[in-house]
């Protein structure tokens, strides 16, 4: 899935990893022509990293794991941090559906930016945060056209 030149490439980006990243995946048997190739690239990733794991879950029949990480659709991936004391840390971080072409990108940067505990903002973003007092539900759409 991954030519020899672009394992290294991202053997590098996942040597600058500061803590390990468990990718939950969610799968299932029908209806998702993806799945099959999501796992086999998820498994890659853990063939040129040790310190990414996945999880493999069933959407369907791992349900209340699916409704407790607000799963609804497959292929998904959950990407939780291992801190330190080796505790899983969920930033709330999804990536629904394949992560081919520049989606690949985004599966990347969102491992590592997890590895470091989340974003890294500059003091006047956490104080425009700050404001923030109510809860609130963002989603970032990403393609390539």
């Amino acid at each position: 899935m991954l030519s020899d030149t672009q394992r290294q490439q991202v053997k590098e980006l996942l040597d600058d990893m500061v803590d390990d990243v468990r990718l939950v995946f969610f799968t299932q048997s029908f209806g998702c022509e993806t799945c099959g190739d999501t796992g086999r690239i998820l498994r890659v990733l853990t063939e040129i990293s040790p310190r990414v794991s996945v999880d493999e879950k069933n959407l369907v029949v791992d349900k209340d794991d699916a409704a407790a990480y607000g799963v609804a659709h497959a292929p998904a991936i959950v990407v939780l941090q291992r801190a330190a004391d080796g505790t899983l840390v969920d930033h709330r971080i999804r990536l629904l559906g394949a992560p081919f072409g520049y989606e690949f990108t985004s599966l990347m940067d969102a491992i590592l930016l997890v590895s470091r505990g989340g974003p890294q903002l500059s003091d006047a973003s956490l104080a425009l945060l700050a404001h923030v007092t109510s809860p609130m539900h963002v989603q970032v759409f990403t393609t390539p056209t």
